[in-house]
């Protein structure tokens, strides 16, 4: 465990940060080897039928981590009050509710996945490979969510280093699944998607059986599974709350699928190489971004604005060297790594995704400031603020698809995320200056 309301703030976010950063480097890294594993022994239309739900996969993967994550605030902020029986309370009520959440979720997700993958314009030629694939992804959803919450939860109690080793350990057997069920056992992009839910299985029931034994203070006893509607009505304010805001998010990447499916194989081929990668080049933004949410949420229940004030702002300059890095990449070597991501040498595909990344890159300055002003302001429970900002961005980029996709292509794509980010940062500054727990005089 590991308390974050005493001593210096940035030994601290960075001894938080670090393990954080190296569990999301194994999962991206398991992530391009699925992708590699795909484009080598399957080829670019098996490549392009997985790449044509990689928007729909983003949003269930990031409405699990918004859900996970905003959860995992209630018991990080009676930690940070030292309230341990609410901390065993929050965790039980946490489990139940995210069983009955992927319950339904799943249930409509599988039995409409034809009329989803229609509305996003997936070739006639791909969809009955991305219906394959993605119906295994999401009939293990509860999987997904039950090891973002395991994560979450430990994290929110100061322990990021347990779920990085059982991420790492999901990601080495991920690959060896993937090269087991993709090349050896021939099951195709179906063999991809078994593999990554096998996986994660294995994952959460280590990550569980884990943090029993270490942790029995916080396990929940029998009667802390009986939620309250009070308990309830929290987790689900913060945990919606965050889980709205990603996924309006990543709506807006759906409906941008929906144009991307139209441009043929190899734009789709090259959207899910850069997307993989801009994965990895935003991949500090996001960590630290995690962070913040729980450092603001223990540093909010102890009361301690001046901590929350000095922590934000030592974050964004930790954000911005990463942002630096990521620039220096995109114009030296990401060439390379696109033939590293998708194994081709199609080069309207490289010169395609390097195109995008270039252009991108040299704003994540903008994207820093939105991610970690973001997580903080749900750190210390504004709900609003983050949805506002994430309504900008969905707003926004279905402007772009209306106004400039038809007369630009891709190109349209390429730069409808730098314009949208200078939007929806606006509330987020406006709000953080405003917000007692960020200001110099402010009292929580």
């Amino acid at each position: 465990m590991k308390d974050l309301t005493k001593g210096s703030p940035l030994p601290l976010i960075l001894g938080f940060a670090v393990p954080v950063l190296i569990g999301n480097l194994f999962q991206l890294f398991y992530n391009l080897a699925d992708t590699r594993i795909v484009g080598s022994f399957l080829g670019d239309q098996a490549l392009a039928a997985v790449g044509a739900t990689s928007s729909l996969n983003s949003l269930m993967i990031g409405m699990m981590n918004g859900l996970s994550n905003g959860f995992a605030m209630i018991p990080a902020r009676n930690f940070g009050a030292n309230d341990r029986e609410q901390v065993r309370r929050s965790i039980g009520a946490i489990f139940v509710l995210s069983l009955l959440t992927t319950a339904v979720l799943t249930v409509l997700t599988v039995g409409f996945l034809p009329q989803i993958l229609s509305m996003l314009n997936t070739p006639s030629d791909l969809i009955g490979q991305a219906a394959a694939y993605f119906r295994i992804i999401l009939l293990g959803m509860t999987v997904t969510l039950l090891y973002n919450v395991s994560a979450a939860v430990l994290r929110a109690i100061g322990d990021s280093v347990t779920p990085l080793l059982f991420l790492i350990l999901a990601a080495v057997l991920n690959v060896g699944l993937d090269l087991l069920c993709v090349g050896v056992l021939r099951l195709g992009v179906q063999g991809a998607a078994l593999a990554t839910v096998a996986a994660q299985t294995v994952s959460v029931v280590c990550c569980l059986l884990y943090a029993r034994k270490k942790y029995p203070m916080f396990w929940p006893k029998r009667e802390d599974f009986r939620v309250s509607v009070n308990l309830a009505g929290q987790l689900y304010g913060a945990g919606v709350s965050m889980a709205l805001m990603l996924s309006l998010v990543n709506f807006g990447s759906v409906f941008l699928q929906g144009v991307i499916n139209t441009f043929g194989v190899n734009i789709i081929v090259a959207h899910t190489a850069a997307r993989r990668l801009t994965e990895l080049f935003m991949l500090p933004m996001a960590v630290l971004g995690v962070t913040l949410a729980t450092y603001c949420s223990q540093n909010y229940g102890a009361k301690r604005p001046d901590r929350i004030r000095q922590g934000l702002w030592q974050g964004l300059l930790l954000a911005w060297a990463g942002w630096l890095l990521a620039v220096v990449l995109s114009f030296t070597i990401v060439p390379t790594l696109v033939r590293m991501v998708t194994g081709t040498d199609n080069q309207e595909v490289i010169q395609t995704a390097t195109r995008y990344l270039r252009i991108n890159t040299i704003f994540y300055f903008v994207t820093d400031v939105i991610s970690l002003v973001r997580n903080s302001l749900q750190g210390v429970g504004d709900r609003w603020t983050p949805l506002v900002s994430s309504s900008i961005e969905l707003f926004g980029k279905l402007g772009i698809v209306i106004f400039l996709t038809p007369s630009l292509g891709y190109f349209g794509v390429m730069i409808s995320e730098p314009i949208v980010w200078f939007l929806m940062v606006i509330p987020l500054i406006w709000q953080v200056l405003r917000h007692p727990a960020f200001r110099k005089d402010g009292v929580i």
